[in-house]
């Protein structure tokens, strides 16, 4: 005998896509107030604030964009070629979410592919990653990254205008709240005794190569060893045995 309370199969995927929605406004939402303190922190940094737009609307990956301002608040113009390298490495990780993400969203034309990896980042592929279905992910993913996307660049704009409107933003502390801003983003990866260590390393290297390097390149020797530590998997082999 059917158990009675056993949704159908009809059913229980609409409460899954509804669910996947509410956790889709949840995260976009909240995601998108960053907006702001990256329009702002942009500014800072030399941008304009139609610079600052253009880099949401095209860039459009959180991490990397206050990458990139952050090694421009500190180098100026000089570094915009360390920012550019910094940015795009950090961006690399999109390119592994879109493999992941290809068997949810590779559906319709060239437009819709297109679609799907612009808003590929990390928060729409953790809500799609998260649905018990195949529909409800591709509803969680398409809904975060939408949401996201208008929200990001509303904020943005919000974000620089502010920036503008407060003058000299090294007054007000706003020259060092990039780097501050990516260490929060950075703070909730570090739970493992790697990722610490990692991290770690990486801030020795940076600190170290400060004086001897211009603005810009200590990031990327930084980068470069922390690659190096993470390929060979150094402290996780000595944290188990």
């Amino acid at each position: 005998m059917e158990n009675q309370a056993t949704h159908p199969a009809p059913e229980r995927t609409a409460d899954a896509s509804r669910v996947a929605v509410r956790d889709s406004l949840a995260v976009g939402i909240a995601t998108a107030a960053y907006g702001i303190s990256f329009g702002a922190l942009s500014v800072a940094a030399g941008l304009d604030i139609w610079q600052t737009c253009f880099l949401s609307l095209v860039m459009f990956t959180g991490g990397s964009q206050f990458a990139l301002v952050g090694v421009l608040a500190g180098g100026g113009t000089a570094a915009g070629g360390s920012a550019i390298a910094t940015a795009g490495m950090l961006g690399i990780r999109n390119v592994v979410y879109g493999m992941r993400m290809k068997p949810v969203v590779d559906r319709g034309g060239l437009l819709r592919r297109v679609a799907a990896a612009w808003v590929t980042i990390d928060e729409s592929t953790a809500v799609a990653l998260a649905q018990p279905e195949e529909r409800s992910a591709r509803v969680g993913f398409w809904v975060t990254g939408v949401v996201i996307f208008a929200g990001w660049n509303l904020t943005t704009l919000a974000g620089a205008l502010i920036g503008d409107a407060l003058g000299d933003t090294r007054a007000w502390g706003l020259d060092a709240a990039a780097a501050a801003a990516f260490v929060g983003l950075l703070w909730p990866r570090l739970r493992r005794f790697q990722a610490g260590a990692v991290a770690v390393a990486a801030a020795v290297v940076a600190t170290i190569t400060i004086p001897l390097l211009m603005p810009g390149l200590p990031v990327l020797v930084a980068a470069a060893v922390a690659v190096v530590v993470g390929w060979f998997n150094v402290f996780s082999r000595r944290s188990d045995a």
